[in-house]
């Protein structure tokens, strides 16, 4: 499956100052496949090493502070000639301090051997942050990569186009029909075969609660979280969370006497792996938001659509008549398809509960409100109150509907949210 990250690692390729990748993402997104597959089109040799338990390399990295030695000793230890330039290294699984401390020494020497290493812990890495390492993230299949996967690279193209020159899409219906097979399937790759496959959805359902089951595992096996069950039970309360009306993350949910001082850490380990994204709520605005943020009042999002429809324990019925289930569906696609997009959440909501979904800023300073307006869901006032009252110059309001401009305000349909980067407002 073509994958977008794929351009990204042509560039790394090809860069004259090209440092060690560090490629994090929550498992089963696909980070080794693509990794793999890359090096297979792109290199004459590949040599991979599994880092997770391997007291060997890890060894080899705490000791050896020469990286013609480190080459050298990978070499023996693969049974590969490793080549500059045309051999790529991957290290996969990493979680060790030292593997990335010996990195960084072929990032600083500026060294002519290609090496990608891929992890799941995100958390762990963020104190190596600088010169000597690039760090990239990868999430899962966005409803693009879907259409490409799907065999509709066409339809994705029309929708990209009819978002850029602000015209109706001639195959909304098409469109909205295959977004909504999206949300209900997700994007992890493994899933998404699945159902290319032909795959039942009780097939379907279990490889994705094989999934959250992983993700629940990957909680439990880490080195930072002292809590691990409240970081499980943080995880299992977000789709309930997102049922209520009010979807603000309330810790009375989860059980009487639940304190916020008592859930921080795991919810910070969550946010920081990618396990689960958040969104702030903001009273006020001004650049940067922020600035405005209330720390304490937040809501939670899944990094995928169909584990929530999977966790909310949703069948096709449900999904096709309840339009609060939709709702529910469509403000965290938004929400997730935004944060990978790179953007920071977060949501206004007034004196008055008047509530625009998600406010974000952009590389230029612009700040843009989004609001989510369907069938059991419509709050032109609140945007546009909010437009008179902080004199914004772009606004969204997503919409099962094709595209059209009213006023000061453009209208998207859901299945084109992904067209929402800094490129294109």
């Amino acid at each position: 499956m073509e994958r977008k990250i794929e351009a990204f690692f042509e560039k790394w390729q090809k860069d004259l100052i090209r440092k060690p990748l560090i490629l994090y993402g929550p498992k089963q997104v696909g980070k080794t496949f693509t990794v793999l597959n890359f090096a297979k089109k792109e290199y004459k040799n590949t040599v991979y090493f599994n880092t997770e338990n391997n007291l060997e390399l890890i060894d080899l990295f705490s000791r050896e502070k020469n990286t013609e030695k480190i080459i050298l000793n990978l070499s023996l230890l693969s049974g590969e000639t490793i080549l500059k330039e045309d051999t790529l290294i991957v290290l996969d699984n990493l979680d060790s301090i030292e593997i990335v401390k010996s990195l960084k020494l072929f990032g600083s020497e500026r060294s002519k051997y290609h090496i990608i290493a891929i992890t799941s812990r995100k958390e762990r890495l963020n104190e190596f942050k600088g010169e000597e390492l690039q760090f990239k993230g990868m999430n899962e299949m966005d409803f693009e990569e879907y259409c490409w996967a799907k065999d509709e690279k066409a339809l994705s193209s029309l929708i990209r186009e009819s978002f850029t020159k602000h015209k109706v899409c001639p195959f909304h219906k098409v469109a909205l029909d295959l977004f909504h097979e999206y949300l209900i399937t997700g994007g992890l790759p493994e899933v998404v075969q699945a159902e290319l496959d032909g795959k039942s959805p009780y097939e379907i359902d279990a490889i994705k609660q094989k999934i959250i089951d992983i993700y629940k595992k990957e909680i439990s096996l880490n080195k930072i979280l002292i809590d691990i069950p409240r970081g499980i039970e943080v995880l299992n309360s977000i789709p309930s969370q997102l049922r209520k009306d009010n979807k603000k993350f309330q810790y009375g949910c989860m059980g009487a006497g639940k304190r916020a001082k008592e859930y921080d850490s795991a919810i910070n380990y969550l946010v920081n792996n990618q396990l689960a994204y958040r969104s702030y709520k903001i009273k006020n605005v001004k650049s940067p938001l922020s600035s405005c943020r209330e720390k304490d009042s937040f809501k939670l999002y899944l990094p995928d659509d169909g584990l929530l429809f999977t966790m909310l324990h949703l069948n096709l019925k449900q999904f096709a008549t309840d339009e609060k289930i939709k709702e529910t569906l469509y403000e965290n696609h938004i929400a997730k398809t935004l944060v990978e997009a790179g953007y920071s959440l977060y949501y206004y909501q007034s004196e008055g509960k008047a509530e625009v979904n998600f406010v974000i800023q952009n590389r230029m300073g612009q700040i843009i409100p989004i609001e989510i307006a369907t069938k059991s869901m419509s709050k032109a006032k609140s945007l546009s109150v909010f437009i008179k009252k902080f004199i914004t110059q772009q606004a969204y309001r997503i919409t099962e509907n094709n595209f059209s401009t009213k006023k000061e305000v453009r209208y998207i349909p859901v299945y084109a949210v992904f067209c929402l980067n800094d490129q294109k407002i």
